[in-house]
């Protein structure tokens, strides 16, 4: 993704670093330029539903890395990643996680990215702020740098923390929309089959590359450790709500605006390179929420709790009907059911539940009544859940 404007300083220097603030309340879907401690400190306090922080990693780079063919491989060497001891960057970390969880609401959740060389550093420090850690997430990188001197593994990994302000904290996660997003454990074609599995802790995304890379006017890498979007997408659709405020303290090329503005979220961003600023406007400017492609996942519509309906409800509504046959699958007649929705079974009145177990002699004390049974309309079995569901769409108009 390249941008022909040039970055000039001068003409961008009075857009990005204007107060942000009026009356103590937050300008939302903004870059804010300058430090990022300095102006996390500037937000008013528990204001923010999520932040992602891709800090500093001090990688501790060293010498010129050249490739196989002999070219000069452009690593992380920028001036933002010095730092001289490691207790100047533990303090430094310290600082700006301390201003995060002052901006976090008590029920926000926080995720903090970091590569080997400083990821255990910033999972300790959280921890002794009062974080509440929820997960590690390995990124597995589908096209990581190849460790080019042959010394040691190949570092095809970064590492993810997702966090709560406190052990109490009520935190937003779209558990089913997570499975509706994963694609890391479910094959192609299981997929559009329909299958769903439970989202893990290891994600497969490439390195960003290609187009999806911020270029200069001149054509050249704009940042060395740029974000893949997707990434940013997901973590954002699973931890947030449409309308969500989502903070970025270190925000490089904007990828967390780009993706929070796709998905309907507010951002914040602070970064303190104006040519960052600069680029990452333009890129901004580019995004549509309307152009993401599945807006059931911006709306978590598959974490929609359905509405709650009982057999009474659909007997006296006239979807069922007293005393009539309650079927398994393989088509046996096995209860019949009462006024108050209880199955008639063995000459006991019992719970639909409890004799779904009973009558396939399951190890369970339960089954889910509305998986196993089946009722006869027009001479053919239809489940009993199809018609909760026909019930529940008629409740809704």
């Amino acid at each position: 993704m390249s941008y022909n404007e040039p970055f000039i300083k001068k003409s961008w220097f009075q857009l990005f670093s204007a107060s942000k603030l009026i009356e103590n309340k937050m300008i939302l879907n903004q870059i804010i330029n300058g430090d990022a401690i300095q102006k996390l400190n500037e937000l008013p306090e528990n204001s923010v539903d999520l932040i992602f922080a891709d800090p500093p990693y001090w990688m501790r780079v060293d010498g010129v890395l050249q490739r196989v063919e002999g070219t000069d491989f452009d690593g992380c060497d920028d001036e933002w990643d010095q730092f001289d001891t490691l207790e100047q960057y533990e303090q430094f970390t310290k600082d700006w996680l301390s201003a995060c969880y002052r901006v976090l609401k008590p029920n926000g959740s926080i995720w903090v990215i970091g590569g080997m060389q400083c990821v255990y550093s910033i999972g300790a420090i959280m921890q002794q702020l009062g974080f509440w850690l929820i997960n590690d997430v390995v990124w597995h990188k589908k096209n990581p740098t190849p460790n080019f001197k042959g010394t040691r593994l190949n570092n095809a990994q970064e590492t993810l923390i997702w966090a709560t302000k406190s052990k109490k904290s009520k935190y937003t996660f779209h558990y089913k929309t997570a499975k509706e997003l994963n694609t890391d454990t479910v094959t192609p074609e299981e997929y559009a089959a329909g299958v769903r599995k439970q989202m893990g802790s290891v994600w497969r995304f490439a390195v960003c590359s290609g187009n999806e890379r911020l270029k200069n006017s001149s054509g050249e890498k704009l940042h060395t450790t740029q974000k893949p979007q997707e990434l940013l997408e997901r973590i954002i659709a699973i931890s947030s709500n449409k309308g969500d405020v989502v903070l970025d303290p270190f925000g490089g090329t904007m990828t967390t605006a780009a993706a929070a503005k796709k998905l309907g979220r507010n951002y914040i961003t602070i970064e303190r390179s104006l040519e960052y600023c600069h680029y990452g406007k333009h890129r901004l400017d580019s995004v549509v929420f309307d152009s993401f492609e599945n807006q059931n996942i911006a709306n978590a519509v598959f974490d929609i709790k359905p509405l709650k309906v009982t057999m009474k409800d659909m007997i006296g509504d006239g979807y069922f009907i007293e005393g009539e046959w309650f079927y398994l699958k393989t088509g046996n007649k096995v209860a019949t059911l009462l006024a108050d929705g209880k199955l008639l079974y063995n000459d006991e009145a019992i719970n639909m539940h409890t004799c779904a177990a009973l009558a396939k002699k399951a190890k369970a004390e339960r089954l889910n009544g509305f998986d196993h049974w089946y009722v006869m309309r027009d001479n053919e079995l239809i489940s009993i859940n199809e018609i909760r569901n026909s019930y529940r769409s008629k409740q809704a108009i």
